[in-house]
């Protein structure tokens, strides 16, 4: 099919007390991870919910492989997996029925159906674990049974909404996995997190967000061109990182910081000379300097060198 597998145009959600989304347009392509990004308040649930015919908005549409989220909603269904931040299985299923209580309800019968619960089983690595009752699992276990359900019906567009929150590192490493094989596999996917490191591995393509409105989108590669004005740099000390980070605040050029015990993150707007000289400045003002080196700017700098950092 020709043109965008997902396309936001100009859409605008607003609530008695708050202007959830803003004149918001982007658009994401078939077999492409959209990482969907920004503080919290930004607009992007409702952005997704409204994707996901869940809701509608003010103005403004959504188009599923140029229909109409608005005028086609049920085709559009048909062609969308939304998983929402929260899970809550019904009680009294074991797994495969929970899945075969929801082929069922998009319409599978007979054998297609009883092969399709078993194969998304499977592909989720939950086959082996059957007759657990689907209340009770792990949140890594949970989170497998939430894609399983979402795939059931072999959607072109999956709407994650931040499907790694809570899980452990092993956990994330195998979700993300899965993840991308459905991208190999041609399936688009809007996925939001606040695990931008590992957000930024996976995506092929960004939209950042604040106050409902699109700050910047594109690949992670022309993001990065459009901010290298700023040189990423990281670096690493020894012992406390507080008085690194108090000379860091006063000095010129430094962007926000992006602090993680002992490593920090900045932007830093200056030539190699200046560089060198923070650092001359950093190692006799006390600071143990033990790493430190320009980087390409990641996820992380991309979003605090677009975002400011407002809530609504």
């Amino acid at each position: 099919m020709s043109g965008p597998l997902l396309e936001v145009r100009n859409l605008a959600r607003s609530y008695p007390r708050v202007q959830a989304v803003r004149d918001l347009s982007f658009a994401m392509e078939r077999g492409q991870i959209t990482g969907f990004v920004g503080p919290n308040g930004a607009g992007k649930t409702t952005t997704m919910r409204i994707a996901a015919t869940l809701d509608v908005p003010d103005s403004g549409d959504v188009f599923i492989e140029g229909q109409s989220v608005l005028v086609e909603p049920r085709a559009c269904r048909n062609r969308i997996g939304y998983m929402s931040d929260q899970f809550h299985p019904y009680p009294n299923l074991d797994i495969l029925e929970y899945l075969d209580f929801f082929a069922r309800a998009h319409g599978l019968a007979g054998k297609r159906r009883l092969d399709t619960v078993r194969s998304v089983a499977s592909f989720c690595g939950l086959l082996g674990f059957a007759d657990r009752p689907a209340t009770g699992l792990s949140k890594g276990m949970g989170q497998r049974l939430h894609l399983a359900k979402t795939l059931l019906h072999d959607p072109a567009l999956l709407i994650l909404d931040e499907p790694a929150s809570g899980l452990d590192p092993r956990a994330r490493i195998e979700f993300r996995a899965l993840l991308k094989e459905l991208a190999a596999a041609g399936k688009g996917i809007l996925i939001s997190s606040h695990i931008l490191p590992e957000l930024g591995e996976m995506c092929d393509s960004v939209v950042v967000i604040e106050r409902g409105r699109r700050v910047v989108s594109g690949t992670i590669a022309e993001i990065q061109k459009s901010v290298q004005h700023e040189q990423a740099v990281a670096m690493r000390v020894l012992g406390d990182a507080a008085m690194a980070e108090r000379f860091l605040l006063t000095w010129p050029g430094v962007g926000q910081l992006a602090v993680d015990g002992q490593r920090i993150r900045f932007p830093f707007a200056g030539d190699e000379p200046a560089l060198g000289e923070l650092l001359a400045q950093l190692v006799a003002s006390g600071v143990r300097v033990v790493e430190f080196a320009r980087t390409e700017a990641n996820l992380e700098d991309i979003f605090l060198s677009t975002t400011k950092g407002n809530l609504q």
